[in-house]
């Protein structure tokens, strides 16, 4: 505005302008506006406005004066209001330029839905704000963002549609605002709800729904501790809000359907370029296999392959986790176990055993249909080969049937028969008597257990350089024994491997160890005969489907055992104790005779001893520590007599 229009617009006309400003000066002295300008200046509060006034009474001023200064009041008060208002509009426009600028650059929709809550709390100047958002699945609404909340309980409240304020301005798609929240009726109250909201002390709550298109997606509210009116100012500033919370929400879950259409679209391009790769790869596996079966390849050669295949080691087992060879028996497929993966080698109902591949946890679906593969190959392979070794286990079997009923005693044609099956004679080998366990549904279902116990048993002979045949209803297997392996060791171990592959419990009686077998081919038939009834002792006993020899028997296995091992059994129960006298030249076996001689009693001991009763506890406690503290027990107690009597009977000097 130029200068001249600025003096001719406040310049007044003659006549006119002289008869206002008499009026004007009439009404007020021209000075009574400047205290107020002072005021409105610094931004003074509304309360400081009376100052003036008070002043100017209390100096006794003229009552045009004190009128004067009270026009200027209002009037300076209302320019106070306006500027105020337009200051709030100001920040309320400023803080939604904020949150879109927010929404256009989204990058966490937590972080901009906190923001808005924030901001919210901010320019309404409400105790605390909150935005909850609807559950489709469970069909209520759930706290999602709080801010000034101090209760947990509030900050995890759940309101079902239509329950609190909340629920019905979820329901509704309305704003609702309540002054006192307990006090208003308009609403269901709810104990939860209600115990929540009492936990946070609120009062007044003002609600507005999150709307995309006709839906309620949420709810967004602002609320105080003590009673309070919104205005409809207020209303609209929440609700410009609460849209732009819903923009966010909407602009969140449309990014992520957009990052999951492109994840979708990335995962199916690579699909197609490795679709090639995976053909080809399919195509080599099928071709390496191939040539392995047609030019005679073994399990072992199978397994190579598979290992330089999939980068790994294979091996091809009996002996893998019997839960995840059963799972994968019964799904027909490879199943991991801890770092390892296990494919079942099958053939029919019977498992012949597995591909495993080692310290190998990830494995994608190629490679695993790879292993499967594989696996197949291998039982295939196991079944083809299955008719040339049913031959040599009928020579196997014929070879253990003349041992067991001692036809052919020439010694070198034993060896020579046996070396041509990979077994060896000359080693120490342990008798095995194998019996299924369990009724059979009937004579054909009886007749096929046996036939897979025997095909079992034969299988583990020709993988251990033993002997196998049917007889007596069961199995008799003829098996080395390794170094550092008991009779019992070779039992139980044949028990399980024998029970798992038949899936069914078998029962396994041992005879003792066995040596320089083509020699004395008779020791056979009796190594049978102690193993079968090591066999029937263990069911007597209620042991069956486990594995057992003579000396896991005690005084009993002196009675089972076809050659009475009296040394043994004198070593197992007392050995330590004759050991001990022999080296300290102490009495504990006297005093053990003397013991039980008087009913073990200390105080007969010591007077069949003639020695003081200290001694004899003294002498019982090295016992106690030598076999056990349970030595005194019955049945320990009745082996530690009979071991005595065989020591000394064997003690005692030869008769000529």
């Amino acid at each position: 505005m130029s200068r001249d229009h600025v003096q001719s617009a406040t310049r007044p006309a003659p006549a006119a302008a002289a008869g206002a400003l008499d009026e004007g000066a009439a009404k007020a002295p021209a000075d009574a506006e400047l205290p107020y300008l002072e005021l409105l200046a610094r931004g003074a509060s509304a309360e400081t406005y009376e100052q003036p006034v008070l002043v100017a009474r209390a100096e006794g001023r003229a009552p045009e004066r004190i009128a004067a200064l009270e026009r200027a009041k209002l009037l300076a008060l209302r320019v106070r209001t306006e500027l105020e208002g337009r200051r709030r509009r100001e920040a309320e426009l400023s803080a939604l330029f904020e949150t879109a600028h927010d929404l256009a650059g989204l990058r966490d929709v937590d972080a901009v839905l906190q923001a808005i809550v924030q901001r919210a709390r901010s320019l309404l100047g409400t105790d605390v704000a909150y935005l909850s958002l609807n559950d489709p699945a469970r069909g209520d609404t759930y706290m999602r963002v709080t801010e000034g909340s101090v209760a947990a309980r509030f900050q995890q409240l759940r309101l079902g549609m239509g329950e609190g304020l909340g629920g019905l301005v979820a329901q509704t798609a309305r704003p609702y605002v309540t002054d006192d929240y307990f006090k208003d009726d308009r609403f269901q109250h709810t104990l939860t709800i209600d115990s929540g909201v009492r936990d946070e002390g609120l009062v007044a709550i003002l609600g507005v729904p999150l709307m995309l298109g006709p839906h309620v997606i949420g709810v967004l509210f602002a609320a105080d501790r003590r009673a309070r009116v919104f205005e409809r100012e207020q209303i609209a500033l929440l609700g410009s809000f609460a849209a732009l919370a819903a923009a966010a929400i909407d602009t969140a879950n449309l990014l992520t359907e957009t990052r999951s259409a492109m994840a979708g679209l990335e995962r199916a391009n690579e699909i197609i370029k490795d679709r090639s790769a995976v053909i080809e790869r399919a195509s080599d596996v099928h071709d390496r296999l191939a040539e392995l079966v047609l030019r005679g390849g073994g399990v072992h050669d199978v397994a190579a392959a598979v290992s330089q295949i999939l980068d790994g080691t294979v091996e091809f087992t009996d002996t893998a986790d019997t839960r995840s060879l059963e799972t994968s028996r019964t799904e027909g497929h490879a199943v991991r176990h801890r770092t390892d993966w296990i494919a079942a080698v099958a053939a029919g109902g019977e498992l012949l055993g597995a591909l495993v591949l080692r310290g190998h946890p990830e494995l994608d679906p190629v490679d695993q249909r790879t292993l499967e593969r594989a696996a197949m190959v291998t039982s295939l392979l196991l079944l083809a080969r299955r008719s040339a070794a049913e031959a040599e286990q009928r020579v196997r079997g014929e070879l253990l049937d003349d041992l067991l009923d001692a036809r052919d005693r020439d010694p070198r044609q034993l060896r020579d028969r046996a070396a041509r099956l990979h077994a060896d004679l000359d080693a120490t080998h342990v008798v095995l008597a194998a019996r299924l366990e369990g009724p059979a549904a009937g004579a054909e279902d009886a007749a096929a257990a046996r036939r897979r116990l025997w095909s079992a048993a034969t299988h583990l002979a020709t993988t251990r350089h033993g002997l196998a045949a049917a007889r007596d209803g069961g199995t008799v297997l003829l098996l080395p024994l390794d170094p550092g392996d008991t009779a019992t060791d070779v039992a139980r171990r044949t028990a399980r491997h024998l029970g798992t592959a038949v899936h069914q419990p078998v029962t396994v009686g041992a005879s003792g160890p066995l040596a320089d077998l083509a020699a004395h081919p008779d020791t056979v038939a009796a190594g049978y005969t102690e193993g079968r009834r090591c066999l029937d002792a263990l069911n007597l006993l209620g042991r069956g489907g486990d594995g057992a020899a003579a000396e896991d028997f005690g005084f009993l296995g002196l009675l089972l055992a076809g050659e009475r091992d009296v040394t043994g059994f004198v070593e197992r129960t007392i050995g330590p104790v004759v050991a001990y006298d022999e080296r300290r030249g102490t009495e504990l076996l006297r005093t053990l005779d003397a013991y039980f001689a008087s009913g073990m009693s200390p105080a007969r001991t010591k007077d069949e001893l003639h020695v003081h009763v200290n001694t004899v506890a003294q002498r019982l406690e090295r016992v106690a520590r030598l076999l056990g503290d349970d030595w005194q027990s019955p049945a320990r107690a009745l082996e530690a007599q009979l071991a005595l009597r065989l020591h000394r009977l064997g003690a005692q000097p030869e008769r000529r």
